[in-house]
């Protein structure tokens, strides 16, 4: 298991060309296996604000719920949000929501799993980072300075670079999509 945070080397960036311009990478040639990727970001707030989150007690509604869906939604369009990323057949995503009152904050982890020739890394950060703007959208009106932070990949399996795991955080909570 590789822990590397080391960027690529500049030869293996395999998006931009032989001239330097960026393009999307053909994935056609390469295997279909499985890939699984979880990424997590957290919203800081107000202890007040999520005591009305936890309670129920937003006007717009359920945050939660909400927040979830709209994280699996985006999981789903990613490859309309990120430029170059290519449009890939989820089986499955799994979005966490884990109030932290220590926080104060909203913990977010997102799981995006595939069956395909690319990783799915990009469709867990977009569903981890719409969960978290959703949260803001809804509660940005009784709380103002709110945050969105960390957005980060965690763990990744799958493809020719195989399995890495971001040092220092624990395992993900997400398990087996099925």
């Amino acid at each position: 298991m590789s822990n590397a945070d080391e960027p690529a080397p500049a030869h293996e960036l395999t998006p931009v060309d032989a001239e330097g311009r960026v393009r999307m990478v053909n994935i056609g040639e390469k295997a279909v296996t499985h890939r699984v990727c979880v990424a997590r970001a957290e919203v800081h707030m107000a202890q007040a604000t999520l005591e009305r989150i936890t309670d129920g007690k937003v006007p717009k509604g359920d945050v939660l719920a909400t927040a979830r869906l709209a994280g699996i939604q985006a999981a789903k369009r990613t490859h309309e949000w990120i430029p170059l990323a290519h449009p890939l057949p989820l089986d499955g995503v799994e979005v966490l929501l884990t109030p932290d009152p220590s926080g104060p904050a909203i913990r977010i982890e997102a799981r995006a799993e595939t069956h395909w020739r690319t990783g799915v890394e990009m469709e867990a950060l977009v569903a981890a980072s719409a969960a978290g703007l959703t949260i803001y959208d809804m509660c940005k009106a009784i709380d103002r300075g709110m945050h969105l932070e960390a957005t980060r990949l965690v763990y990744k399996e799958g493809g020719k670079s195989g399995t890495w795991t971001r040092e220092g955080e624990p395992p993900p909570e997400t398990g087996a999509l099925s």
